[in-house]
């Protein structure tokens, strides 16, 4: 079976059901049914048009569904209007899917884990897996956040920065499981931006790019991590890397910047240097300066304090640094950083071993602890 084949129909699928009028819940059921027959039905007797089949099978379950259904008599209008079966209207009713996977009355988890169903083809397990929780638990989030939307009807397209948002969400959970959540992320957004014209879409697209083709430099041979000044540029995917600027440059050129945009500026300045020490760091803090008129928040604010203290030294770091909350999240590990560059190593030690404690990730947690050390020897040297 070709599951990347299933997988690209089966938001087109779920779309055709819900405009006709099935509702959210019961369609997703429905075209699960289709998959699963298409598993046991094509190798043997593969169909001229899988995207039609796969309608046919998916409608006939639905309405199987229904007539059971004690709601038979609500119904019946419904039921009557059973298309002839031929071929699938090509229109493509993805975007679509994607504003309603992504609609505001979800909590960020459940529009996330929805559009991977509705919209990747993810299995649950596979959802359940890439997110480390029992497969009990997301098959629950899936089908409240499917009977939310059920009740809902769009007579107008949603808000594009939800819909990128929650995109962004999938694209930052990276890799665990069988899934690789980076690499989903992109797809659905290459899809996105087929299917929608707009310059954010284009933004979001380029910085994914950017980033996950410095994936390869990120960690050691023994899984450590690798700070992006250290890492062997040489392992960075080129091709991605011009992709993503050409792509960014388009989007610029509209003049509509976004915060996206921003962002994808400032990882596209990180990938043109040829080493860490040829970054330009004054354009890098021009473009956070951009990026806060769209999103002022704290991790915008450390991030701009770092590149300050690069462009302007480690005491105009610090000075940047001192304006935000100290209990942000990496807030030390920022502080320690500046403050072995302003070379106050004791102060540097005693902040990285702070970061180390407060870190969420192992990963992150072993790098801090061993830059902790690493200071410490030195002193005691």
């Amino acid at each position: 079976m070709d599951e990347a084949l299933l997988r690209s129909l089966t938001p087109g699928v779920l779309a055709v059901l819900v405009r006709r009028g099935a509702d959210f819940a019961a369609a997703e059921d429905a075209v699960q049914d289709a998959l699963v027959e298409a598993v046991r039905v094509w190798p043997a007797d593969p169909p001229r048009d899988p995207k039609g089949w796969l309608v046919t099978v998916a409608w006939r379950r639905f309405l199987d569904a229904t007539r059971a259904d004690a709601a038979r008599r609500r119904r019946e209008e419904l039921v009557e209007v059973e298309p002839e079966p031929g071929p699938a209207a090509q229109a493509d009713d993805t975007l679509w899917l994607y504003f309603l996977c992504a609609h505001p009355s979800l909590t960020p988890s459940s529009a996330v884990a929805l559009t991977l169903r509705a919209v990747g083809g993810l299995t649950t397990r596979q959802i359940a897996a890439a997110y480390l929780v029992p497969e009990a638990t997301m098959a629950q989030r899936i089908s409240r956040a499917k009977r939310t939307v059920s009740q809902v009807r769009f007579h107008r397209p949603g808000d594009v920065s939800t819909v990128l948002r929650v995109l962004y969400l999938v694209f930052n959970e990276g890799y665990s499981g069988d899934v690789d959540l980076a690499a989903e992320a992109i797809r659905l957004t290459r899809q996105l931006a087929a299917a929608f014209d707009h310059p954010e879409v284009a933004g979001l697209l380029a910085l994914m790019l950017l980033h996950h083709a410095r994936r390869a430099g990120r960690t050691a041979p023994d899984g450590s991590l690798v700070p992006l000044a250290e890492q062997d540029r040489r392992l960075w995917d080129t091709a991605l890397i011009a992709e993503g600027v050409e792509i960014l440059q388009a989007a610029l050129h509209r003049d509509r910047l976004g915060e996206f945009q921003a962002q994808a500026a400032v990882a596209a300045l990180h990938a043109d240097a040829p080493t860490a020490a040829e970054t330009d760091w004054v354009q890098i803090v021009e473009w956070y300066d951009e990026l806060a008129r769209f999103n002022d928040g704290p991790v915008v604010r450390l991030n701009r304090a770092v590149a300050v203290g690069e462009a302007d030294g480690p005491r105009a770091g610090l000075a940047a640094l001192a304006e935000l909350d100290p209990a942000l999240p990496r807030y030390a590990a920022a502080a320690a950083y500046l403050h072995e560059r302003a070379g106050d190593l004791r102060t540097a030690a005693r902040l990285y071993a702070e970061a180390a404690r407060e870190a969420t990730n192992l990963a992150e947690r072993h790098h801090l602890t061993r830059q902790a050390a690493r200071l410490n020897t030195r002193l005691r040297g």
